[in-house]
């Protein structure tokens, strides 16, 4: 824990009510995403709450643009922090420490053993000692030491792998039972929080797919929501121009068009190890075919086939592949049936899972890289 010593500005210390409160406001917004902030400005109305308005506008955690307020970055860093934390008080004390691979290689940890250096290597990791060393059996001894290149040698490092993941949520209609999508969302703040304190190097993209699929940004990521349920029919089939999607029902499960958007985003993203994580709870509903998108339901096996044909070309790219699958309420075995062949065919890993331990399940393939097929409800 790092202190910072510096003169008291005579500001009233935050009290534990005063803090108490942002976190309770903060679990609410994570509840009901964009309502919660619209929330704020009816409280602006009554003077009591008003005060505590300004307080936290004033504390840096909430800004006002006009008349509508928004989370300030402190607010979304905070809420990545919190949901990092929780994570890793349940996460097992055996959970892997970081994305580790059998070859040496450079900026990870020291290891025994010493390497020549060679044109291109960091001066960072020469190891004095033995240089010197080198430098007097050349030599001989005695002063001034001249050191020449082949005296110097190098800390062997443990190789550290880069790794580009995107998160694929399902925002259809269903995940907005069982907590399901505030949890979902807990994971990806999670992931955002453990790569900027500890992989820089490695990325993290969310995508959101319903009857489409969109670009989740970092700071959007606490506010979104499932898509409403809009349609009741025991049997549907519709058939949109992509052109015309956002004019249709919005609640189907259009897995196909994340997977096309991963993969364009995949290809743009520079590291050593990419991946998909696909959080899920029901077999696609929705599928793109001739510049339509198809929306089905009861689901059937043609959006079936055209997601898992998508699958298997971010396969074919060395893209690797873990599917969380939440299983409270599922009633169709054709839905394991569908994760079964997708794991099969893109040789990946299937978390069966209730929403409770997905946090644990992605934060440890996150960290692992776990490949063993997984059950746990």
């Amino acid at each position: 824990m790092r202190f910072i010593f510096q003169p008291w500005d005579g500001t009233p210390f935050e009290t534990q009510e005063h803090l108490q409160a942002f976190r309770h406001f903060m679990e609410y917004v994570l509840a009901y995403g964009d309502e919660a902030i619209e929330a704020l400005r009816e409280l602006a109305d009554d003077p009591e709450q008003r005060k505590i308005l300004e307080q936290w506008i004033k504390d840096g955690l909430i800004e006002k643009i006009g008349v509508r307020f928004r989370l300030t970055p402190r607010a979304i860093s905070s809420l990545q922090r919190k949901a990092l934390m929780e994570v890793f008080s349940n996460l097992r004390p055996d959970s892997s420490e970081g994305h580790e691979t059998n070859q040496a290689g450079p900026g990870g940890e020291r290891s025994e053993g010493t390497r020549r250096y060679t044109f291109g290597d960091s001066v960072s990791d020469i190891d004095l000692t033995a240089t010197l060393r080198n430098t007097l059996q050349r030599t001989g001894g005695g002063v001034p030491l001249r050191l020449a290149e082949e005296d110097f040698e190098l800390y062997v490092t443990e190789s550290a792998a880069t790794c580009s993941t995107v998160i694929l949520l399902d925002m259809s209609g269903s995940m907005s039972r069982w907590g399901r999508f505030v949890q979902a969302k807990k994971c990806a703040m999670a992931v955002h929080a453990l790569i900027r304190q500890r992989f820089a190097l490695d990325t993290v993209d969310v995508v959101g797919f319903s009857s489409t699929a969109e670009v989740i940004a970092e700071e959007r990521l606490p506010l979104i929501q499932p898509k409403r349920i809009s349609t009741y029919d025991p049997e549907i089939r519709m058939c949109v121009p992509i052109s015309n999607i956002d004019d249709a029902p919005q609640h189907f499960t259009n897995l196909q068009m994340g997977l096309m958007t991963a993969r364009r985003i995949l290809a743009r993203r520079g590291g050593a190890n990419k991946q998909v994580f696909i959080i899920t709870d029901g077999q696609p509903t929705a599928h793109v075919q001739g510049g339509y998108v198809h929306l089905v339901y009861p689901p059937e096996q043609a959006t079936s086939m055209a997601t898992l044909s998508e699958a298997v070309l971010l396969s074919r790219q060395g893209i690797r592949f873990s599917t969380f699958a939440l299983i409270e309420d599922y009633l169709y075995m054709d839905w394991v049936s569908f994760v079964d062949h997708l794991t099969r065919l893109t040789q990946g890993v299937a978390f069966y899972c209730t929403s409770g331990d997905l946090a644990n399940c992605v934060m440890e393939s996150y960290l692992s890289g776990r490949k063993s097929k997984t059950v746990l409800s």
